[in-house]
């Protein structure tokens, strides 16, 4: 790491446009005497990022974006401990007539993180008068376009309704606000982070605060030219009053850089922010298993067409069976519905107990965090929902259900009697927690500090997995939350994370490929076969290591379904070997080389995983009959190459450093098995 500093001369024509380099790995970092910025990237083959300085940090007062500072001086500081590194202090002010604000600058050098360094600034009302702040904006940048087609693509981890694809290509026009608060009035939150790349450079920026914050990621295609706009900023909900001599402190947000795809960069966030306090749970094996879900009979199931159901499910080698929405009386009333169940909870005991006589685990459907307004448990506990500006609840759409607040003591009793029921006296072996309204909360005005709801929310996740551990130590804690970009934050508590209603095989593919960056030893499962492409690609979650799962109704349909999903003899044959495969490969618990392949602008697209010594590529392409690169491979040394999907051997190929390349006609996907020769 090279350090340089220095201070303005008073000469006009001696005046020193870098007060401060920053080089760390393979980013250099400066500070102009305006404490504006500018990078640069030396890694191989890479072009210019930006031009000149930028304001890329600034806040807006009485109306006006402060973005000029003027110099004062910087400090050095070292850091110890776990995250040692470098840091420092660099200050400005502004001043006109109405408004003086003192400028802190602080950037922060992690050893352990190369190419990434951290921002932090502190805003100093300089004079005893009041003013108003409205926004203030960390590490925005304007990054060249190289003309790729398309310009850029990016990995932007907000959630909404449209429940759109987490990465996405971007051209001239795309603007996306990436809030990270409440978007709907049921779905928020995400992954704070936003990741874009060219061909040759990731440039990606995001907070690093241990609890959700409600900010925005915006990303912008500019209107004049074709560059990319990404940053990180806060928005006051309404003018804040700055008091005189008071300050206000953004996030410590980021900028990171790498090649590739946005693999590298969430993954080296993901790291961080264990280094800085997030503890992930321990992977459990029974979590990889693969799954039967009674889904498919929907809301309007019997007790007996489970039943009749399990001996298919062990038929196929599948480990768990789930119960699912429809068995409870109404959302946060979970006792059994005595329409569907005349004898009582004790049938959905015995429902388990039958499960297990099968040789297979149960799961138990469940919305924490929701409760009907009709409910006792609502009636008995009002206190119990979040409380709006107006006093209104804030509502969840698919269940007609209202938000439970997560910090309330009676939501936390009530919750730990759902538990206890559904585990200790029921017996199930595990929870899918399910809804999107799991991925955030709004502000409740039923506390002192409504915006603590929001943060609150991952405490509230890290309860339910330690009190279903405490009842059945191998329990798996599913967390599904319905098409949300999932929070970050709840990743920290659960040991399943899983598709959550994928509209697209694509989706199935780039949200595994997201959740191996950030939590690799952690289960992903793929969410039943029949949400996927033509309602039957095991290929799509098998090659991203994914568990196997479905919901497929036998020896028939209920009549009230929405559609089929029966296990008719030629769909059981390929269900059967998929399951089998998929016990066989195991590739579910290997290690992902998510940083081989470019998931935008490498064709075909391009997974892999590698178990011992051999590699598991996966392909994917509506038809494809040209040339592939077979990477990762040790250096010059012969592999024996396998479709082991339809077991044809297509010969020997010996690496050309760590890469090979074959020719491959097929359809949809491919499946290679790549094994070195022993000699």
């Amino acid at each position: 790491m090279v350090i340089l500093w220095g201070s303005c001369s008073s000469k006009q024509e001696d005046v020193q446009t870098s007060v401060l380099k920053i080089e760390h790995g393979n980013l250099l970092y400066e500070v102009n005497d305006q404490l504006q910025t500018s990078f640069s990237v030396s890694l191989p083959d890479t072009k210019p990022v930006m031009s000149g300085f930028q304001a890329s940090e600034k806040i807006e007062i009485n109306h006006k974006i402060i973005e000029v500072f003027n110099f004062k001086g910087v400090e050095e500081e070292s850091l110890t401990g776990v995250l040692s590194g470098k840091k420092w202090s660099i200050k400005g002010s502004y001043t006109d007539n109405d408004i003086s604000i003192d400028k802190e600058l602080i950037l922060i050098a992690y050893d352990a993180y190369p190419d990434l360094i951290t921002t932090k600034v502190i805003y100093t009302n300089a004079k005893e008068d009041e003013v108003y702040v409205e926004k203030w904006i960390n590490n925005e940048y304007n990054i060249h376009s190289q003309g790729d087609t398309p310009l850029f693509w990016a990995f932007q981890g907000s959630s909404t309704q449209k429940r759109s694809d987490w990465i996405k290509p971007l051209e001239p026009g795309f603007y996306q606000k990436n809030f990270m608060g409440m978007n709907d009035t049921d779905y928020g939150g995400g992954i704070p982070v936003t990741s874009v790349w060219r061909t040759d450079i990731n440039v990606a920026v995001g907070h690093l605060a241990l609890v959700p914050k409600i900010v925005s990621l915006p990303t912008e295609i500019l209107s004049k030219g074709t560059d990319v706009k990404v940053a990180v900023a806060k928005d006051f909900k309404e003018r804040t009053v700055f008091k005189g001599r008071e300050n206000i402190e953004t996030l410590e947000t980021f900028l990171s850089v790498t090649k590739g795809d946005y693999f590298a960069n969430l993954e080296r966030y993901s790291n961080l922010m264990q280094a800085k306090g997030i503890k992930m749970v321990p992977p459990e094996d029974a979590a990889f298993e693969s799954i039967w879900c009674a889904w498919g009979y929907e809301r309007k199931f019997t007790l007996d067409e489970i039943i009749k159901t399990l001996p298919k499910v062990k038929d196929l080698g599948i480990k768990w069976a789930v119960l699912d929405d429809g068995f409870q009386i109404a959302e946060g009333d979970w006792d059994a519905h005595p329409e569907k169940f005349p004898k009582g909870n004790i049938e959905i005991k015995n429902l388990v107990d039958k499960i297990h006589d099968q040789g297979l685990k149960a799961k138990i459907w469940w919305t924490p965090l929701a409760a009907d307004p009709h409910s006792d448990a609502l009636q008995k506990n009002p206190e119990m929902r979040i409380r709006q500006r107006d006093d209104a609840p804030q509502f969840i759409t698919w269940w007609d259900a209202y938000y439970l607040s997560p910090s309330n003591p009676k939501t936390i009793e009530h919750t730990k009697e759902i538990i206890e029921l559904f585990m200790g006296e029921w017996g199930f072996d595990g929870l899918k927690m399910d809804g999107q309204h799991m991925n955030a909360v709004g502000a409740d005005y039923g506390l002192e500090d409504p915006d603590k709801a929001p943060e609150a929310v991952p405490a509230f996740f890290d309860m339910i997995y330690e009190e279903a551990r405490k009842i059945k130590p191998h329990a798996v804690v599913e967390h599904c939350p319905c098409g949300a970009c999932m929070s970050y934050f709840n990743m920290a508590s659960t040991n399943q994370v899983v598709s959550s209603d994928p509209l697209s095989s694509w989706q199935i593919r780039h949200k595994g490929k997201t959740y191996k960056a950030l939590i690799p030893k952690t289960a992903y499962y793929g969410d039943h076969v029949e949400l996927s492409d033509n309602k039957s690609d095991f290929a799509s979650s098998f090659g991203v290591g994914a568990v196997l799962g479905t919901k497929f109704t036998w020896p028939k349909d209920n009549q009230y379904a929405s559609e089929s999903f029966l296990l008719t003899p030629e769909k059981e044959k390929i269900w059967k070997k998929w399951f089998s495969l998929y016990d066989d490969k195991m590739l579910s618990k290997e290690p992902y080389l998510g940083s081989l392949y470019d998931i935008g602008y490498d064709k075909p697209e391009t997974h892999v995983i590698k178990k011992e010594d051999v590699l598991y590529f996966s392909f994917y392409a509506k038809k494809w009959n040209n040339s592939i690169e077979l990477r990762g491979l040790d250096a010059n040394t012969e592999y024996i190459v396998k479709d082991y999907f339809n077991e044809i051997d297509l010969g020997k190929v010996t690496s050309k450093d760590t890469t090979a390349t074959i020719n491959a006609v097929f359809e949809d996907f491919l499946l290679l098995e790549v094994t070195p020769v022993k000699k």
